[in-house]
């Protein structure tokens, strides 16, 4: 349990707040003839992900590297571009559970914002998923120039949901990301499911 009774949460985005169903990706791989798993495998590469989540490129311009890169391994160009755009068409779905626990953090006057490391795509992603206004603040690594596990994001994050990160709890799917934030002060807990909801819960007395 946090030392102090947090004032303020922050949530990840990807695997906490928005899931995404693997059997969407692995069909449009399947239909494309690509290997399982070639899209995310590609698009995850570090060399190519740095620069999106960071802000350096475009969401479109990362995509294009992820064009370039599966060309690069032997994949026709089109069928490429074909099989990154359909993919991308699908932007994930809400976790219903996640939404509802934010929402009554809110409702009991504790602010929380969203802590991820994304592109320039949130915005729209957050306003697709009829997310928009349900958060008080988002916490977007292309837009500070730093990401997650770095203790310049997560002392960012904390300045501006405006609570100091001993009193910031911090939910992730990743150890990595949970492992840095502790690293900067900041209560932390590993996301793996709606077991965990007593949990938080009982962090933020709601």
């Amino acid at each position: 349990m946090p030392r102090e009774r947090a004032s303020a949460l922050l949530v990840d985005m990807d695997g906490v707040l928005r899931r995404w169903d693997p059997e969407v990706v692995a069909a449009v791989e399947r239909r494309y003839d690509l290997p399982a798993g070639a899209l995310y495998d590609t698009a995850m590469r570090w060399a190519l992900l740095q620069p999106a989540i960071t802000g350096q490129i475009t969401h479109a311009d990362w995509m294009a590297t992820v064009v370039d890169a599966l060309r690069v391994s032997g994949v026709d160009a089109d069928r490429a571009r074909a099989a990154v755009d359909e993919w991308q068409r699908y932007r994930g779905e809400v976790d219903k559970d996640v939404l509802t626990l934010i929402r009554q953090v809110r409702a009991a006057g504790i602010r929380v914002g969203l802590a991820t490391n994304a592109t320039d795509a949130l915005d729209a992603d957050l306003a697709d998923l009829g997310l928009a206004g349900e958060l008080d603040v988002v916490v977007n690594s292309s837009v500070l120039g730093a990401h997650k596990p770095t203790k310049e994001y997560f002392v960012e994050a904390c300045r501006l949901v405006g609570a100091p990160p001993k009193r910031t709890l911090f939910v992730d799917d990743t150890d990595r990301a949970v492992s840095g934030a502790r690293a900067a002060g900041l209560p932390a807990y590993r996301w793996d499911g709606p077991a965990g909801l007593p949990y938080l819960r009982a962090a933020l007395a709601v």
